[in-house]
């Protein structure tokens, strides 16, 4: 795969066509039994992503703990912790997943990115620690058209150091695929094999799968053959129990393109046919599945959370 240089990258979303079946979708009611919500806008206080989630029929969530494109000004005021601790303990919404901001790189080679980014992670567990948030999903950085294989090596350093600086935490490390654009990691399962051996303590270690990712990283999930295949790549390297989230994406553009584009779902690539067996594979059903999809019309949260429903069986 060919990877050209890419300073920092963003979710680009496509917009949805008028008229479209997917705008006259209706949802199914509220499955109990499926985990599915989605990364909810921080806007306000962080504990009123909690209601956000809950107004949209979510039972479980994700959510930015700060601004993901600037580093920390400030901590979370401890009284807005213990606000969404209290909120949740009565709305129940679970697993609660913490993406790190996109400024982080634990594969940098600039010396004060590098020691930024681990100081930043280290706070930002503390922080979900406090929130009694179970994971921090993060992309597992870029080399900078240095190497591959000294981009990992920075990563695992940096991973080991945060692990034991975050010992007495209970917050999981989740480690995002890539679609492989520009110099990012994670675009191919053997970067999560060789990123978590060289670990020194791997217990709170998994793996959080991106289907639009993985699409548009060469992975042709679209078709049952290539999901399965997809599938036994990463428990022939990792195992499959490492497995902790699915972010549900319908993806923009072609096969392998490398570029990160999602799309609404059953709108994109994967398609209808390649969600429904996604959201239904018996080795994936019962994990969470979080929709970072476009919201660039009113309703749009809403009418993907209904297709989603739709599909499962």
């Amino acid at each position: 795969m060919g990877h050209s240089s890419l300073a920092m990258v963003f979710f680009v979303f496509a917009e949805p066509e008028e008229n479209s079946v997917f705008d006259n979708w209706h949802g199914l009611e509220y499955n109990p039994n499926m985990l599915l919500g989605m990364h909810i806008s921080g806007a306000g206080k962080i504990y009123q992503t909690l209601d956000l989630a809950h107004e949209l029929g979510c039972n479980t969530m994700q959510i930015f703990s700060r601004s993901p494109q600037r580093w920390r000004d400030a901590d979370l005021d401890p009284r807005d912790i213990e606000e969404f601790r209290s909120r949740n303990a009565k709305l129940k919404i679970s697993p609660v997943f913490i993406h790190v901001p996109y400024l982080i790189n634990l594969a940098s080679p600039d010396p004060k990115l590098y020691k930024a980014s681990i100081k930043a992670y280290i706070e930002d567990i503390g922080e979900a620690g406090a929130m009694q948030a179970d994971y921090i999903v993060t992309h597992m950085g870029s080399h900078k058209d240095t190497s591959e294989e000294a981009g990992i090596e920075r990563l695992i350093k940096a991973l080991n150091s945060i692990i034991e600086q975050t010992k007495g935490s209970s917050v999981g490390i989740l480690l995002e695929n890539t679609s492989g654009s520009g110099s990012w990691l994670g675009y191919k399962f053997s970067h999560h094999r060789e990123i978590i051996a060289g670990l020194k303590h791997k217990e709170r270690v998994g793996l959080c799968i991106d289907t639009a990712h993985a699409y548009l990283a060469g992975y042709d999930i679209a078709s049952k053959n290539g999901l399965e295949a997809m599938l036994e790549e990463i428990d022939r390297e990792v195992g499959l129990r490492l497995i902790k989230l699915i972010h549900l994406n319908d993806a923009c553009g072609r096969l392998g393109s490398l570029h990160d584009r999602h799309d609404h779902i059953g709108k994109g690539s994967i398609g209808l046919a390649g969600m429904r067996r996604i959201i239904n594979h018996p080795k994936l059903r019962d994990l969470p599945f979080i929709l970072e999809t476009p919201k660039k019309k009113e309703g749009d949260e809403t009418r993907n959370l209904k297709a989603v429903r739709k599909l499962r069986k």
